[in-house]
C-alpha cells in the first residue's frame, strides 16, 4: 500500500499549520472547525474536548472534510477528505492532545506544558485518526 501523501504534501502538512476541518449536523448541515492537527505515518489526527458539536458529528458519521491552507499565500491549500476512527482511550486522547500542545506552542514549551496540565488533562478528550481516501492539493512542486 503506498502512501496517501506524495512528498510535497506530506512535507506542507508537517509545518506549522491549522486545518479547516468540515462534518455534518444530524440535521445534514454542514458544520466547519479549525483544529490543531497532525501527521501520524499515513494518518492524520485530531482531537477535541468531548461535548463539541463536532466530534459529536464525527461519533455519528465519520465523513470528513479537512483542508489545510497555508496562511500566507491562500492559492495553496491541501484538501484531504475520508472517514475517521475514534479514541476515545484517555491515555491514548492525552497522548494526541499533548503532542499537539507541544508542536503548536513548541516556542514557548512552558505555555504547552500548563495547558496540558491545566486544561487538557481535566477534560475527556476524543481522538479521530483517518487515512485519506482522496487527496487534493494546490501546490507549486
Amino acid at each position: 500500500m503506498t502512501s496517501p501523501f506524495p512528498d510535497h504534501v506530506r512535507d506542507f502538512l508537517d509545518d506549522l499549520r491549522f486545518a479547516t476541518i468540515a462534518t455534518l449536523d444530524p440535521d445534514g448541515a454542514p458544520r466547519q472547525a479549525t483544529v490543531w492537527y497532525r501527521v501520524d505515518g499515513d494518518e492524520i489526527v485530531i482531537n477535541s474536548a468531548e461535548g463539541r458539536r463536532w466530534p459529536a458529528n464525527l461519533m455519528r458519521d465519520p465523513r470528513i472534510a479537512l483542508t489545510v491552507n497555508d496562511g500566507v499565500d491562500g492559492y495553496r491549500w491541501v484538501g484531504l477528505t475520508g472517514t475517521v476512527r475514534a479514541t476515545t482511550d484517555q491515555p491514548t486522547a492525552q497522548a494526541d492532545i499533548a503532542e499537539m500542545a507541544r508542536r503548536y506552542h513548541a516556542d514557548d514549551p512552558d505555555k504547552a506544558e500548563r495547558l496540558i496540565r491545566d486544561r487538557f488533562e481535566r477534560q475527556q478528550r476524543v481522538s479521530f485518526r483517518f487515512r485519506p481516501a482522496a487527496v487534493h492539493d494546490e501546490l507549486e512542486e
